[in-house]
């Protein structure tokens, strides 16, 4: 019954799916709050300071480079999130392939055809 449900879990496709549900929902709202809450004013003192740092102001319009980089931080961070935690041990628990023997060329067959053609011969 184990071995079944390995099976059934190291099929690519649950896993992906899995991946993409679960720790996708869980991890970015966990990183969504930390990197608006820390990173955030983080990044405004830096590029200005205060509320509006960060942000630029032309002709009416707004343009708020620091909530840019704010999600920039954020996607990296869930990415590597994702790839540490998930997609190397992953890759640690899929069966190895064994690599296919290598093919032989096209001169060696032709050569091995003609040897047996010349031992039919005789």
């Amino acid at each position: 019954m184990a071995k079944g449900f390995r099976e059934f879990l190291l099929r690519g496709n649950v896993v992906e799916l899995a991946i993409a549900v679960v720790i996708g929902a869980a991890f970015t709202g966990v990183v969504t709050a930390i990197t608006s809450s820390l990173l955030q004013p983080l990044i405004n003192i830096f590029l200005g300071g205060g509320v509006s740092g960060g942000k630029v102001a032309w002709h009416g319009q707004v343009f708020d480079f620091g909530a840019v980089i704010n999600a920039i931080i954020t996607f990296v961070t869930i990415a590597g999130v994702v790839y540490y935690l998930v997609v190397m041990p992953m890759a640690r628990l899929m069966p190895k392939k064994e690599a296919p023997p290598p093919a032989e060329t096209e001169a060696a067959l032709l050569a091995q055809i003609r040897d047996l053609l010349r031992a039919q011969q005789r």
